[in-house]
């Protein structure tokens, strides 16, 4: 595998936000890692100077639902379908919001409480880390 290939996949994990990547080829194995960059330091590299963005009021009530694994969030069953939930809907518990992709497994995210979903964190089709926050739901 040449330099070039190297700064590719390097370019890709980038991209999509991963912090390992691992390519067999030929009997040879290459593992490339890197540290995701600080939050402050991502927003200042990907917002336009000047730009404010303003804090979601959040209610110190309310459940935040995190990724339990890292993969791609869907909202919605398929590509046309309407997406599980949208903000102002009420959920119930064992409700679906969403779906996580992960290793072409799809895995339903649930509610874990009854509640008003006041905030979708993330869009369709983003690459989500262990932890991230998908929704807020006020109760």
């Amino acid at each position: 595998m040449g330099e070039n290939e190297i700064r590719k996949y390097a370019g890709l994990m980038r991209e999509l936000g991963l912090t390992g990547l691992e390519i067999t080829e030929n009997d040879r194995v290459v593992r490339l890692e890197r540290t995701p960059p600080a939050r402050t330091a991502q927003a200042s590299l990907t917002e336009p100077a000047g730009s404010v963005k303003p804090e979601p009021e959040t209610d110190p009530d309310a459940l935040v639902v995190r990724s339990p694994l890292v993969g791609v969030f869907y909202a919605a069953p398929a590509e046309n379908a309407e997406a599980f939930v949208s903000v102002g809907d009420r959920v119930k518990k064992g409700q679906v919001l969403c779906i996580i992709e992960a290793m072409k497994l799809m895995n339903e995210i649930t509610a874990e409480a009854d509640g008003v979903v006041k905030e979708i964190c993330v869009t369709n089709g983003q690459v989500v880390e262990y932890g991230t926050e998908l929704f807020h739901i006020g109760r």
